[in-house]
């Protein structure tokens, strides 16, 4: 089990682009994402058990519905990730030379293993990795190619977990996703010294964006999460558990990078549920289903991904979203009759009518022998020979 001391210098991960134009990552940097665990705790993670994820499983699981993750690469080895696409913008390769591209990808799309506690929110969603950088910092031209390569992918979710300045590029790049009816989640940044406490970060302060800052199990900001972008809602942001390079996992994990892709799982949700749904209508479905605001920086709430599949919202009432139809589910306790318990007095009366009868007829059978032998003899003895 990792010390909190061993997982300090993860806790205020974030991806951070430089503005543009900036150096590339190279392929000949060092590729050292840190060593994760192949041990977890028994019981969820306080994530998935605050959200209530599975009770959501019983409407939808995110079938049909493509995410687009970009990010830092994948570990496509990892048992519980099904990545059905890569696409490199940095053409070093698609390893996670960090883990914050993997741990992301997992929180939208780990698939459920029997025994093993940690699972994603979306598990058959279908999940596309966008690498658009090689180490922690990066290139804002290749976070904008990352987009609109995203939505040449025809993604109904891209997940941005990067902070970046405004810039025009990234903007038309946003504003193309939105277009095409891509429901864009960024997060909201972290806060790593007093230089950017009041900085806002980019994409996610866009018009139309879902900004995502970080929350506590009780639903307050944590500290490290940016309250200067306009937060529509908060996912958990600390103390969070995730799938890790070197079919891993990294525990102790803390900011908006993390807790944006609890939300982009929600929108994946959302979009499987109610496939008629544009992706403003989906914004704002996640924004009135969260859980309230407890403090600044804290948008809505708490995104609650069973509300959001289940929810039905009165402006949505003059034009009633089309539900899919939900998964098929385990026969009902009631439907298959049991079998009666044993009656055994009846088997016991059963039972002895029916050796009656045999002796009946037993007798009956003898005495059709017997009597038209004793009337030959008139009824005399025999007598030996």
């Amino acid at each position: 089990m990792f010390g909190r001391a061993l997982l300090a210098s993860l806790l205020a991960l974030h991806l951070v682009v430089a503005p543009w134009p900036a150096t590339a990552a190279v392929a000949d940097d060092k590729c050292d994402p840190g060593k994760g665990t192949l041990k977890l705790p028994a019981g969820e993670p306080w994530a998935q058990k605050r959200l209530d994820i599975k009770n959501a499983w019983r409407l939808t699981r995110g079938a049909g519905v493509t995410v687009a993750v970009v990010d830092s690469g994948v570990d496509y080895s990892h048992p519980q990730l099904r990545i059905s696409k890569i696409i490199d913008e940095t053409h070093t390769g698609h390893f996670d030379c960090v883990g914050h591209g993997t741990a992301v990808s997992g929180i939208i799309g780990a698939r459920y293993l029997a025994g093993v506690p940690f699972h994603g929110v979306a598990p058959d969603a279908r999940v596309v990795m966008v690498k658009q950088s090689n180490k922690k910092e990066g290139d804002i031209g290749k976070l904008v190619d990352a987009i609109n390569h995203a939505v040449d992918a025809r993604a109904d979710v891209i997940n941005v977990s990067v902070r970046a300045s405004d810039h025009p590029g990234l903007r038309a790049a946003v504003q193309r996703a939105l277009a095409a009816d891509i429901v864009v989640v960024a997060a909201a940044g972290n806060i790593s010294g007093p230089d950017d406490e009041d900085v806002p970060a980019y994409p996610a302060s866009y018009d139309g964006v879902l900004s995502v800052g970080g929350a506590a199990p009780d639903g307050r900001r944590v500290d490290s999460s940016n309250a200067a972008s306009p937060v529509g809602v908060v996912g958990p942001g600390i103390d969070l558990t995730a799938p890790w390079p070197g079919r891993s996992y990294k525990r102790g994990l803390e900011g908006t990078s993390y807790a944006a892709p609890y939300v982009a799982g929600t929108a994946a949700l959302v979009r499987a549920r109610f496939p008629r749904l544009n992706q403003e209508q989906v914004r704002r479905r996640i924004i009135a289903t969260a859980d309230g605001a407890v403090g600044g920086g804290t948008g809505a709430g708490m995104v609650n991904p069973l509300l959001a599949v289940t929810a039905v919202l009165p402006y949505e009432a003059a034009n009633a979203p089309v539900v899919a139809d939900p998964p098929p589910s385990a026969l009902p306790a009631d439907a298959i009759a049991k079998v009666p318990p044993r009656d055994e007095t009846a088997i016991s009366v059963a039972t002895a009518i029916g050796g009656g009868a045999l002796m009946i007829v037993m007798v009956a059978g003898a005495l059709a022998l017997l009597v038209p032998l004793g009337r030959r003899r008139r009824w005399r003895a025999s007598r030996p020979t």
